[in-house]
């Protein structure tokens, strides 16, 4: 093994008998799960380390209504739907975009939001509804396409807002007192728009601390030691291991995009119910590009498939494997939940990465 892996393998285990309990750390990011487990991440900490995945998938935490309505968009004669990749497999209450696709809907990947823009202009007579999913990190793009739609007069461009920011869905979990979060590893990808700065109000106000990381091993497993030493000597602060990407300011200049065309509102997340200002809207300016608007749509009520445990697994609350449809009749090939489909959903890494080795664990007991 390399001496440093070595090094920080035993200084997590100093770190975590110093603390003499367990210490339960979330990672936030859904990247950071995958990570971990593909990484073999876990092998390497002590038994009283627990870690336990959050709300970092934005796929996830889309509530079934939202995607029920986006569904039925798609069906919409003279409608084009604009999607991250993600989104096309979501299994909605009666159908997903990818069935909608197959029985003759207009359904496109894209990589970015301008690309939503260019569709819109090499179509005009139909119009391109652009799935606006995701956290800080997405938001600042989707922001730059309606600004870029409104210089360019296109009419037949329009957004379905349900951008969300992390640090509300943090503070919701964390009141809720449902499950009991030592520290946090916060997500590198949406630190780099907010800052680590931001992360100060989870520090003084519940007493939790936060390291920002990055996504490869050593800084992981730095974090995780960071964290247990800071448990370990009751300090609560934010240490950013991530420097050379995120700064304490985070980027102004994204910042101001999102502020610029959204504004916060009250948002529906997957098992956490509905947040206050924890969602973008489009400031009433920009109203003529929200979807919901457009074509007088309500987004529906959320709900979980029949057997499905999503909403406990985005809230940390329970591991993959306690849901009855886990590897059985929801798999990586047939998804029953978003947990599933995303490629940073949590059931997805423990399908692909980690069920083998849980099955031969609990095999031994």
């Amino acid at each position: 093994m390399d001496p440093a892996v070595v090094e920080i393998r035993d200084r997590i285990s100093r770190a975590a008998r110093t603390v003499g309990r367990t210490a339960t750390i979330m990672e936030i990011c859904g990247t950071h799960t995958v990570a971990i487990f593909r990484q073999g991440l876990r092998s390497l900490l002590p038994e009283n380390v627990r870690l336990i995945s959050g709300p970092g998938c934005p796929v996830c935490v889309t509530c079934q209504g939202y995607i029920d309505a986006v569904v039925e968009l798609a069906s919409r004669p003279g409608v084009i739907v604009a999607t991250y990749g993600d989104m096309i497999r979501v299994p909605g209450h009666k159908s997903s975009l990818e069935k909608a696709r197959a029985d003759g809907a207009k359904v496109q990947a894209v990589f970015s939001a301008l690309d939503a823009i260019d569709l819109a202009k090499e179509n005009p007579q139909q119009t391109v509804v652009f799935v606006a999913v995701g956290f800080e990190t997405t938001s600042p793009a989707t922001a730059a396409a309606v600004l870029a739609a409104e210089e360019a007069g296109l009419e037949n461009f329009v957004v379905l807002p349900a951008h969300k920011f992390v640090l509300p869905a943090m503070k919701a979990l964390l009141d809720s007192g449902q499950v009991n979060v030592d520290g946090f590893l916060c997500p590198g990808h949406v630190s780099v728009i907010i800052g680590s700065k931001a992360y100060e109000l989870v520090t003084r106000t519940y007493n939790r601390p936060c390291v920002v990381a990055g996504f490869e091993p050593m800084q992981i497993l730095s974090g995780i030691a960071l964290l247990l030493e800071m448990m370990a000597a009751n300090r609560a602060e934010v240490v950013n291991v991530y420097k050379g990407i995120v700064q304490p300011g985070g980027n102004v200049h994204a910042r101001h995009l999102m502020e610029k065309v959204f504004v916060p509102s009250d948002a529906h997340w997957r098992g956490l119910g509905v947040i206050p200002a924890s969602g973008m809207a489009l400031r009433p300016e920009y109203r003529r590009y929200d979807g919901f608007a457009r074509f007088n749509i309500v987004e529906g009520a959320d709900y979980d498939p029949p057997g499905c445990r999503c909403g406990e697994v985005v809230k940390g609350l329970i591991e993959p494997i306690a849901c009855p449809l886990f590897g059985k009749a929801c798999t990586v090939s047939s998804p029953v939940g978003p947990c599933m489909v995303s490629s940073e959903g949590t059931c997805a890494a423990w399908y692909k990465y980690g069920r083998h080795a849980v099955a031969r664990t609990i095999a031994k007991k």
